[in-house]
């Protein structure tokens, strides 16, 4: 069935997105340079650019750079006099990931930090800038309760939230999971579930990528 799923992820992007020199060369760059294939899929990239356009996005957040496509996706979101902020864990991936942006001719509106991204979000908190409109979380999950909590300190009510890989193949179901990514992405329902300040909804996704699904939030 996954055969499918990615023929129609093939058919759809034949459709609905136009070939994009930025987009395929830095998925180039990033196999060149030795990232790993995980980035979301075009289709996907599209929807969060959609999304940061509908909640009219000035300033955007995202935890976990890899090699910028995301990042470029997201990017062209973003108005004239827009600031997308990046943070990624790895100085390698940062590296490739400003090439990447450079060449798509982002570099002048997007920061991307290096370093753990938990320290990164104090940092952002502690300079005090405007708050942000849309977070793009998609990093390692253990961590995505952390992430969450400091997104409500760095956006404003009426803020979109996107968290990505949060079905994992349906292993959320599974209490007993031995996979941090699976007990981290529990506790970030856990929270969502108590949480007031957020109203959110999860989808599950089937496509080139597998069996996944992202929690689309806004901030109350």
């Amino acid at each position: 069935m996954s055969g499918a799923w990615s023929a129609v992820d093939d058919y759809l992007s034949a459709h609905l997105l136009a070939p994009d020199d930025g987009l395929s060369g830095a998925l180039r760059r990033n196999e060149a340079e030795g990232l790993p294939p995980i980035d979301v899929s075009d289709t996907q990239g599209k929807m969060l650019q959609l999304f940061a356009r509908m909640a009219g996005a000035r300033r955007i957040l995202e935890v976990g750079t890899l090699g910028g496509y995301s990042t470029i996706w997201l990017a062209r979101a973003l108005p004239e006099g827009g600031r997308l902020v990046t943070l990624e864990i790895d100085p390698h991936h940062a590296d490739v990931a400003r090439a990447n942006l450079a060449a798509a001719g982002l570099a002048e509106c997007v920061e991307v930090r290096a370093g753990i991204a938990v320290e990164s979000l104090a940092a952002l908190k502690a300079e005090g800038g405007e708050p942000f409109d849309f977070v793009f979380v998609d990093a390692d999950k253990p961590s995505n309760v952390a992430y969450l909590r400091a997104a409500l300190d760095l956006t404003r009510p009426g803020a979109v939230i996107v968290v990505d890989n949060v079905v994992r193949g349906g292993a959320i179901l599974d209490s007993a999971s031995g996979d941090p990514s699976v007990h981290g992405t529990r506790a970030m329902f856990e929270m969502l579930a108590a949480e007031p300040r957020i109203d959110a909804t999860a989808i599950q996704t089937v496509g080139a990528k597998g069996w996944d699904g992202f929690v689309l939030a806004m901030v109350r």
